[in-house]
């Protein structure tokens, strides 16, 4: 065993020796023919005639394609529809048999041979009309091949597919709506606007209208909401006719500039504006009622003004008959002083007449005045009672107000001399006096 590895070790000492020896002597040889070179060189050049050297020998080493890489790679294919593509990818391996193709994220109908490589697709117009396919975009393909021997071996790159299509099929506006519509003030409008696509989708999507309108949301793109509300005020009241005809037009455009537009005749009747005439309602009733307030205290202090009156010129007339009665029942007895004052007494008693004028004269203004401001009270209560509201929604709403405030306003302008009387601190007390029996027979129409 020994002598095996000395013999071993001689010999790999003789290799060694061998190959440092073979190294020495080419360097050996490559300086000296350089040193030859430099010398011919000098020698033609100090030479006039022509000196023609031997060319060396060429040494040429073989590159070897190591990595594994796709030939006739296309990174872009644009096909026409109803058309067929076939294409051989190649790589710089062989044999081809070794390696395995595959696709990733291919469209529908893209395939490919998985032994050698042949992309292989039938563009039908079926695709496209069902929607698994579309016209001018860009399909972003994962092309692979692998090395079935080596894992390491393969190559995974993209290329872009895209389609086109000379038949050209316009999109469409198709609102969900019919052409004509009919609405009243106060409503809501509101359909959504689906698209019919085409070769080329629509866009961008606006509107126009003869009115002065705003969708409460925004239409920019297919599939939105157009969502109007009819204002109340929308048909003036200036206006011959009681409805107005809105037509809205939607117009849509593709990437090319072409537009498809769709029409929306909408037909709005006037209405009534339920709220804000409640509102109205409400307000000038309030008004009426703090009115027949007022004019009932007015009513009071009239009445009571004419009584105080009334009772004056009683008390005068009782005073000037009972002095006349006296002066008569005097001069009828024998005594002559009493007689005496029995032929004044009836001076007395006439004389009494001009100082009750003067004193409480007779006021029939006040009486009529205290007659006319009864009278409108009640005017007023009873147009209440005639125009009051049955439910929020009277259909006679607007017509009752309207009533109110002319009746309101002619009980005011025929009141316009009389001194209304602000005071309803008690509307209770007002109410038992207006409607006390004596009170009410004092003003009632007696009949001859």
């Amino acid at each position: 065993m020994a002598q095996i590895v000395l013999y071993f070790c001689n010999m790999v000492k003789k290799v060694y020796l061998k190959t440092f020896y073979s190294i020495v002597v080419f360097l050996l040889c490559s300086m000296c023919a350089n040193s030859q070179a430099i010398d011919s060189s000098k020698s033609v050049h100090n030479s006039k005639d022509t000196v023609f050297l031997k060319p060396e020998d060429t040494i040429f080493v073989k590159v070897v394609d190591t990595v594994l890489r796709i030939k006739n790679f296309s990174p872009y294919f644009t096909l026409h529809v109803d058309s067929t593509l076939d294409y051989q990818f190649e790589i710089n391996k062989s044999p081809a048999t070794d390696y395995y193709w595959y696709l990733k994220n291919s469209p529908v109908g893209l395939k490919i041979n998985k032994d050698n490589g042949i992309l292989h697709f039938k563009a039908e117009k079926s695709y496209f009309l069902s929607g698994k396919l579309k016209y001018d975009n860009e399909y972003k393909v994962n092309l692979g091949v692998q090395n079935l021997n080596n894992p390491k071996d393969y190559v995974d790159t993209t290329f872009t597919l895209l389609f086109y299509n000379t038949d050209i099929v316009a999109s469409k506006i198709k609102p969900t709506v019919s052409d004509n519509l009919i609405m009243d003030e106060g409503d809501t409008l509101s359909f959504k606007l689906q698209c019919e696509e085409g070769s080329f989708p629509l866009e961008s999507l606006t509107y126009y209208c003869n009115f002065p309108i705003r969708s409460s949301t925004p239409i920019t793109h297919c599939g939105d909401v157009f969502t109007w509300i009819a204002p109340y005020d929308f048909i003036k009241h200036n206006d011959n006719s009681k409805q107005k005809t809105l037509v809205i037009k939607f117009i849509g455009v593709d990437k090319f500039f072409n537009r498809d537009t769709a029409t929306v005749k909408v037909i709005v009747n006037e209405s009534i504006n339920f709220p804000q005439q409640l509102i109205e309602y409400n307000k000038i009733s309030t008004i009426i009622q703090k009115y027949i307030l007022d004019l009932k205290s007015t009513f009071r202090e009239l009445d009571q003004k004419i009584k105080k009156t009334k009772g004056t010129r009683t008390t005068f007339d009782l005073s000037s008959a009972t002095t006349a009665l006296g002066g008569t029942v005097l001069t009828s007895l024998p005594e002559a002083n009493l007689q005496t004052y029995g032929k004044i007494l009836p001076s007395v008693g006439v004389a009494l007449v001009p100082v009750k004028e003067a004193v409480a004269p007779n006021k029939n203004d006040d009486l009529n005045a205290a007659s006319l401001v009864r009278n409108d009270i009640k005017r007023l209560q009873y147009l209440l009672t005639d125009n009051m509201l049955i439910g929020d929604k009277d259909p006679d709403i607007v017509t009752k107000t309207s009533k109110l405030k002319e009746q309101l306003q002619s009980v005011q302008l025929q009141l316009i001399d009389v001194q209304i009387v602000d005071d309803n601190s008690d509307p209770k007390k007002l109410d038992e006096y207006f409607n006390d029996p004596k009170v009410a027979k004092k003003y009632r129409l007696k009949s001859k």
